[in-house]
């Protein structure tokens, strides 16, 4: 079974950031202006001088109820929080709850709808310092923490779908499948998905006995990513565990093409002609499971059983000869695993067969030893 590793994403490259502005009166243009050399110089001081500009703007209650005095501190405070990630600038230890009761606050004003890019903006940085924080849990295996921080950051970044990845990654942490396969079908529902989500939630599916919703959701997967040779197998193995070689035989073409030479699937293949009854290619197959490797038991017994079955079947010239590759290849199977009672009992049954006594005798004696009878 071929796996893909899952690896969490490193953060940051999320979004753009920007400090957009229509035209500003003038007691807003040191803020501003502190802004932009940030943004020109990446000199986080100039961060610092636009947080003592616009609180400087707070002198009484009327420039709390100041809409647009409000923005303004919200994208300075969410600037900090979000680029001063090791608080060179010594904000006090509470900035980011501060800037959280900020930006709820005057979210709720219905003049806030004049703002919008701006409260994007905040919103996303909010978010980004959430998202960092979950990161900081998942660090030290805090899955629940992570988990509430990466909710949080829903909450103001709700369109970004990678979030569900976080939470889907840090619900299958805890032990809560049903919320991790909602959060991955989340994800498997975009026109960006990735294998790898797709597969961990056909794994999560397959781990609460859901063996249907995981196959429902590999079909939809290859839909959307047709050429994924993992997911292809992924979809084979459910079938092939099922027995189901009606479904499994449509996928033995694209499977054989992407793993020619890997015994276990040559075999896969093999075993399903067997059973559909398409004995030539069941044949050849087998012979190429042996060739990758001999001392693979499973190739050996099935390829002898098969030349006994067609032995039954076959013209009486035709029937010797596959009657004698039956006897020679479950007798090299023997001498893979000489205990394995299904190997014994075929050979049991083609020593009656060609009425070979004595080698009957010493099968029958063996198999009363290993099964006690």
């Amino acid at each position: 079974m071929l796996n893909r590793k899952i690896i969490i994403p490193v953060l940051i490259g999320m979004f753009t950031t920007s400090f957009a502005f229509c035209q500003s009166s003038e007691v807003f243009k040191p803020v501003v202006n502190n802004l932009a050399l940030y943004k020109q110089k990446k000199n986080l001081k100039f961060l610092g001088s636009a947080k003592k500009s616009v609180d400087s703007l707070f002198t009484s209650k009327a420039d709390t109820l100041d809409i647009k005095k409000g923005v303004y501190r919200a994208v300075v405070y969410a600037s900090i929080v979000y680029i001063d990630s090791l608080n060179t600038l010594k904000q006090p230890a509470n900035l980011f709850d501060q800037t959280i009761q900020w930006v709820d606050r005057i979210s709720a004003n219905k003049k806030i709808r004049r703002f919008n890019d701006q409260m994007d903006y905040v919103d996303r940085c909010i978010a980004n310092v959430y998202i960092r924080i979950g990161f900081t849990y998942m660090s030290t295996s805090d899955f629940m923490n992570a988990q509430q921080s990466f909710l949080k950051a829903q909450k103001y970044a709700p369109s970004f779908k990678q979030l569900n990845f976080y939470l889907a990654y840090s619900s299958n942490k805890l032990g809560n499948l049903q919320d991790a396969a909602k959060y991955y079908n989340n994800l498997i529902i975009t026109d960006s998905t990735k294998a790898e989500y797709i597969e961990t939630a056909s794994n999560i599916y397959k781990s609460m006995g859901d063996t249907a919703r995981a196959l429902e959701i590999l079909q939809k997967g290859r839909k959307r990513l047709p050429d994924d040779k993992l997911l292809l197998l992924d979809e084979a193995n459910i079938y092939n565990n099922q027995r189901n070689y009606g479904s499994l035989a449509p996928l033995l073409g694209p499977l054989l093409d992407n793993y020619p030479n890997n015994a276990d699937i040559v075999f896969v293949a093999a075993n399903c002609y067997d059973h559909l009854n398409q004995y030539d290619k069941a044949e050849s197959l087998y012979l190429h499971a042996i060739d990758l490797n001999s001392s693979a038991y499973d190739p050996v017994l099935n390829l002898g059983l098969l030349y006994f079955k067609i032995s039954l079947l076959k013209h009486e010239s035709e029937s010797s000869k596959n009657m004698v590759n039956a006897v020679q290849l479950l007798e090299k199977a023997n001498e893979i695993s000489p205990n394995d009672i299904k190997g014994l009992q075929a050979l049991q049954l083609v020593y009656t067969r060609t009425q070979n006594k004595s080698e009957l005798i010493d099968v029958n004696n063996k198999l009363k030893q290993l099964t006690n009878q």
